[in-house]
């Protein structure tokens, strides 16, 4: 069955860039030099915020979290752990992401349109070389799961901070003294792993975490990934980057296909294109990466954009369009229909991150399917693209 939203339900899950809001003492590194001023931001979920004063855009589970954070020039995130899985998506600028210090620390820099997943169980920490212009990087982070099971700092860290009067207890509260809090003799501190626990994480080579990490450039589009793709006024394409995404590509599978909880795939509209009104049994998260788009989002299907009359629509924008606060996003409920259109000069390019790590199928509304087979193209019973005198011969 098909949910029924109001429009004003489906206008709270658009997170535009403008409106996002940060907390920069979100974690225990805030005050040790060379850290701050760090902007982070929540927009699904609360993801690992010490602060309980982080704002969160929207709190409703998607069995992953988005984040996000902007540094300036030099600005670095100390080293950390998670216990799921943490992907990086610079959207702007460039930043050395770190890793290890057991005791070396190991680098690989990352920039604009690339993906770095971190292995879960080992530390991290990343450095920001800001824009060209001197501006501040930023980079969506996505994390496993709902409940992503905290943060653990380093020891080196936590003393880092402790000299500068920020002090993190047992149960992860944040004792600053700065601002009028005492640490007393009967609260516990937080116990960091031991240096022999820290020597028997697993050791990722540079060119084993190379391999983690998805270049812009590398990309691998392809025009038949969608139904609709071969379809007058449509042309989208997909590159797949982390799981099983949407893509109906046969031959398609993303670099990275370890278990996240989730799959991270781009989805590009050239100018003038669209995708078709479509349904996904799967919530989703879209963040525009380049260029902007009309989302349309209705509780029948339609055959068209022009004859979505009663459609919810919205105009999201990514950082091709002058939208210097960044890139607006949208939390796709999950099976409702919708349809995107590029109404730009240039293409669009959209982040599309979608919970699970099964297979996603797309349901195409009835007069999407039907211009496809018009043109000779249908879904096989494995639920890829395929020439449909084929798959009707196997029918018979």
């Amino acid at each position: 069955m098909t949910p029924h939203f109001t429009p004003e339900e489906l206008q709270a899950r658009f997170i535009p860039a403008a409106g996002l809001r940060y907390s920069t003492d979100a974690f225990i590194d805030y005050r040790i030099p060379g850290c701050g001023p760090k902007k982070n931001y929540a927009l699904i979920g609360p993801g690992v915020s010490q602060n309980p004063n982080q704002p969160v855009s929207l709190r409703e589970k998607h069995g992953f979290q988005v984040g996000g954070v902007a540094m300036g020039p030099g600005v670095t995130n100390p080293p950390h752990m998670h216990f799921t899985a943490e992907v990086f998506i610079c959207t702007r600028g460039s930043f050395s992401l770190h890793w290890g210090f057991n005791p070396e620390r190991l680098e690989y820099g990352i920039s604009e349109g690339d993906i770095a997943s971190i292995p879960t169980w080992i530390y991290r920490g990343f450095q920001s070389h800001g824009t060209k212009d001197g501006g501040e990087g930023f980079m969506f982070t996505g994390l496993g799961q709902d409940d992503t099971g905290g943060i653990l700092w380093g020891a080196a860290t936590l003393e880092a901070a402790r000299e500068q009067g920020v002090h993190l207890t047992e149960d992860y509260q944040i004792i600053d003294e700065h601002l009028g809090g005492k640490w007393t003799d009967d609260m516990k501190r937080l116990q960091p792993m031991t240096p022999q626990e820290v020597s028997q994480l697993r050791t990722w080579s540079p060119e084993q975490m190379r391999q983690r990490v998805v270049k812009f450039a590398e990309l691998d589009w392809s025009a038949r990934a969608l139904l609709d793709s071969a379809l007058p006024g449509c042309g989208a394409s997909i590159a797949p980057v982390i799981g099983h995404g949407m893509s109906a590509e046969r031959n398609h599978l993303a670099p990275i296909m370890n278990s996240h909880g989730f799959s991270v795939e781009w989805l590009k509209i050239p100018a003038g294109g669209s995708v078709s009104c479509h349904q996904l049994s799967s919530k989703q998260v879209l963040a525009v990466y380049q260029g902007n788009i009309e989302i349309y989002i209705q509780n029948e299907p339609f055959a068209g954009i022009e004859s979505a009359q009663s459609a919810t629509q919205f105009i999201a924008e990514g950082n091709a369009q002058g939208n210097a606060q960044g890139n607006d996003s949208y939390a796709m409920p999950a099976s409702v229909w919708r349809a995107y259109r590029n109404t730009g000069s240039t293409e669009a390019v959209i982040l599309v991150m979608t919970p699970g790590d099964e297979r996603k199928r797309i349901t195409w509304a009835p007069e999407v399917t039907a211009a496809a087979a018009q043109a000779g193209w249908g879904i096989d019973a494995n639920g890829y693209v395929g020439l449909k005198r084929y798959i009707d011969r196997s029918q018979r």
